[in-house]
């Protein structure tokens, strides 16, 4: 037991009745100075308690000798004289080598009591019986007085007293009840009572001990304590004062920023009455801010029949007290006019969690929703006008490059050949838009099945080596896939193989190798189709995903591309149940790979 738990034991009790909160002169007590006297204490007293020990060990010597058991009396006074001698050394020992560690001389100390205890304890084991009555009367008021003197010699640490007592007590107690008297026993049974309570009143003095040397070494430093308390006070306020400064501050600059900001702002408080309002509230609702002031956000302008920003809604927002943002709800403009708005709802709260008011931002994007209503219109509109007259086109140009209307000459098939793929190329950018779409505007319909992914991958290689021939590239399949079923959209996943194959295909070196593999990670199955060209630049890969995405190099613009193919495969492998990613290959180029969830066995079985 080092110092530090010895202190903690010595304290045990006095901590339990300590109040709440401690006095301020107790906070500032060392806990390991306040050990340090303690023992220190024992060690001051033990001279005395050596002393007493020979002196009154000399009496009762006196007494007991020549009762036919001369040779058990010496040998306990040599034990009690070979006790005191070592409790003296060890005493020499502390003042001359005693450091910082002072658990170690408390054990040492402990023993010491422990072992004067126990020479009293052989006493009243062996000589009490062997005695007259008015011997046994004497020994009995020794012992006693031995316990009690103990008091004040070991109380500085409670629990070594407790040793010591104990040491005493329990061997002639034990020979009191088993002395064959009733009164004895009777004695045997009180004179535990009688170390508990010596034993309960060493506790008070350890811990008035305890008490005194902690206001002690308080007041010992309550002058520099109180100097540096001072200086804290000082330096507090000035940062007070600057954080009053700057509170102050940040409020002219949040009331300018509100005041200017393009967008409605109120402040309202749990209630939902509006407290304050900036002037594009004003302009964006009708209301000047004299009609607003003190009345109901939520009933001025909110219809009664919106789902969100109710009474009810506001009820369960004010008691999560949970920032809200992107909230689109119905409102009312004076002149009755409705409008879309866009709410962001942030509560500010104290420091014991009551909500203060809530900073409510709305944006009218009624005419933003309405631009992009037009737009998707006019995008499918314009994309389905486009697509007939275009396959259309397509189909003539194919029939001529095939030669069924008759041979042409070179310069003109070269012609007829680059508008074809020009043709193409504007169907496939047409075909896309389409399918961004319908994703986007949820009409996009998949037909999911079980599918054997492995012959899917065989299958999608095989459609694709025509389109990578024309780069000079070559396709293979990486190792031996295993059979992996999945559930899904067979067709919508030959077009996510195509996009991904495709782009690796244009954007390999010619000559280069193209893999495909397919493995379990998990419960997932995973598709990865690997190039080798130059990679993907850090500042693209971020946006890699979105729509029009392309990198901006000679060799995009080159290679050709919508743009929007890896956003098509992003958003039907996410329709499927699974994710989409890429890597950095080991060696150079990427691997883009997606992950569907593997159908069970039985479920597999049962849809075939």
């Amino acid at each position: 037991m080092d110092h530090a738990k010895d202190a903690a034991f010595l304290d045990l009790s006095s901590a339990a009745e300590a109040p709440v909160s401690a006095p301020p002169v107790r906070e500032l007590a060392d806990q390991r100075k306040v050990f340090a006297d303690q023992i220190d204490l024992l060690f001051r007293h033990s001279p005395m308690g050596t002393l007493i020990t020979i002196v009154v060990g000399g009496i009762a010597t006196y007494e007991l000798w020549g009762e036919g058991n001369n040779e058990l009396v010496s040998i306990w006074c040599v034990l009690m004289l070979a006790v005191g001698a070592a409790r003296h050394l060890l005493y020499r020992a502390y003042y001359r080598r005693r450091n910082d560690d002072y658990g170690p001389w408390l054990r040492w100390f402990a023993i010491g009591a422990l072992a004067s205890g126990a020479v009293w304890g052989f006493a009243g084991t062996v000589f009490f019986p062997a005695h007259t009555d008015a011997q046994q009367v004497f020994l009995s008021f020794l012992l006693a007085g031995m316990v009690a003197g103990g008091i004040p010699i070991y109380s500085a640490v409670w629990w070594v007293y407790a040793v010591y007592g104990l040491a005493i007590i329990v061997p002639f107690a034990y020979i009191l009840a088993t002395y064959g008297s009733a009164q004895f026993i009777e004695l045997a049974v009180l004179v535990p009572l009688f170390l508990a309570v010596n034993i309960s009143i060493a506790m008070r003095l350890s811990r008035v001990f305890a008490d005194g040397f902690r206001l002690r070494h308080a007041y010992a430093h309550l002058g520099q304590d109180h100097s540096m308390l001072n200086a804290q006070l000082q330096e507090q306020i000035e940062e007070l004062l600057q954080a009053q400064r700057e509170v102050e501050a940040s409020g002219r600059k949040l009331a300018l920023f509100a005041e200017r900001a393009p967008i409605a702002v109120f402040e309202v408080d749990p209630k939902g009455t509006i407290l304050e309002m900036n002037p594009s509230a004003e302009n964006t609702f009708g209301y000047s801010s004299t009609e607003l002031i003190g009345r109901s956000m939520i009933r001025m302008l909110i219809p009664s029949d919106e789902p969100v920003l109710n009474g009810d809604w506001w009820k369960n927002f004010v008691a999560d007290a949970h920032p809200e943002a992107g909230l689109r709800v119905r409102c009312r403009r004076r002149d009755a006019v409705e409008l879309i708005c866009e709410f962001s709802l942030t509560p500010l709260v104290n420091d014991v969690g009551e909500l203060l008011s809530v900073i409510t931002q709305c944006q009218d994007i009624t005419q933003q929703l309405e631009a992009e209503r037009l737009k998707k219109e006019f995008t499918s509109t314009l994309s389905h006008e486009l697509r007939t007259p275009l396959t259309s086109i397509i189909g003539s140009l194919q029939l001529i490059n095939t030669g069924m209307l008759g041979d042409l000459d070179k310069e003109m098939s070269e012609l007829t050949t680059i508008a074809e793929r020009n043709g193409q190329r504007l169907l496939d950018l047409i075909n896309d838009l389409l399918d961004i779409d319908k994703i986007e505007s949820g009409k996009l319909t998949t037909y999911p099945e079980a599918i054997s992914l492995d012959e899917l991958v065989r299958e999608s290689l095989v459609l694709n080596r025509a389109f990578a021939d024309r780069f000079g590239v070559r396709m293979a399949l990486r190792g031996d896939p295993p059979a992996l079923a999945v559930f899904a959209d067979k067709k919508r996943l030959i077009q996510v193989m195509t996009n991904l194959m495709s782009n690796a295909s244009k954007f390999s070196p010619e000559g280069g190798l193209v893999e495909v593999g397919l493995e379990r990670v998990d419960n997932m199955a995973r598709v990865s189709v690997e190039d080798r060209g130059s990679g993907i630049p850090p500042e693209f890969r971020s946006r890699i995903f979105g729509r029009f995405a392309q990198a901006d190099s000679a060799a995009t613009r080159q290679k050709g591309g919508t743009g929007l193919g890896l956003a098509i495969c992003k958003r039907l492998i996410e329709l499927m149940g699974g994710r989409i990613g890429f890597a950095d290959r080991d060696g150079g180029g990427t691997t883009f790979f997606f992950e569907l969830p593997l159908m069970n066995q039985s479920a597999a079985a049962a849809s075939e």
